[in-house]
C-alpha cells in the first residue's frame, strides 16, 4: 500500500489496535449529529473542520465523506490520508472534543507537507491542540 503521494512512507506507523481505533474515532450517529449542529466550524482549501465540546472523555474524530466527493476509491483513500492524519496528531489533541472532518477533492492532489501543515494550523485556529505543543 502507497503513501498518499505515491511513496512508501507513512507520518504514523499503521499498526494501531483495534482498542486504540475504537477510542479514538467518532462512530455514534447521535454523537456526529452533535458535532454537526452544535460544532463551531472552520473551512481550509483541502477541508472543513467541525468541533465541539463533548465531555472530559478524550477527544475523538470522525471522518465525513459524501458520494459526491468521487468514486469509492477516492472516497476510501482520502479517508485513509484523513486517519493518518489524525493518528499523527492525535496524543497533542486536548480531551473532550469531538471533531469532524469533511475532506474536499483538493486534498487527494497536495503534497503531505501541505496537508499537514493545513491539519495542525486548523488544529491550532480552534485551540484544539494542548498548550505545550
Amino acid at each position: 500500500m502507497d503513501g498518499w503521494d505515491g511513496t512508501k512512507e507513512y507520518l504514523f506507523p499503521m499498526s494501531v489496535n483495534r482498542l486504540e481505533r475504537s477510542s479514538i474515532f467518532l462512530r455514534s450517529h447521535r454523537e456526529i449529529q452533535v458535532v454537526k449542529h452544535e460544532g463551531r466550524r472552520i473551512s481550509t482549501v483541502f477541508f472543513n473542520l467541525l468541533a465541539h465540546k463533548m465531555d472530559e472523555a478524550p477527544s475523538r474524530v470522525g471522518i465525513i465523506v459524501g458520494k459526491r466527493f468521487g468514486n469509492a476509491v477516492r472516497r476510501n483513500r482520502v479517508k485513509r490520508v484523513f486517519r493518518e492524519l489524525v493518528r499523527y496528531s492525535y496524543p497533542e489533541l486536548v480531551p473532550g472534543r469531538g471533531i469532524l472532518v469533511f475532506p474536499k477533492r483538493d486534498a487527494l492532489v497536495q503534497s503531505r507537507e501541505a496537508l499537514v501543515q493545513a491539519w495542525r494550523s486548523s488544529l491550532s485556529r480552534m485551540h484544539l491542540l494542548r498548550p505545550n505543543t
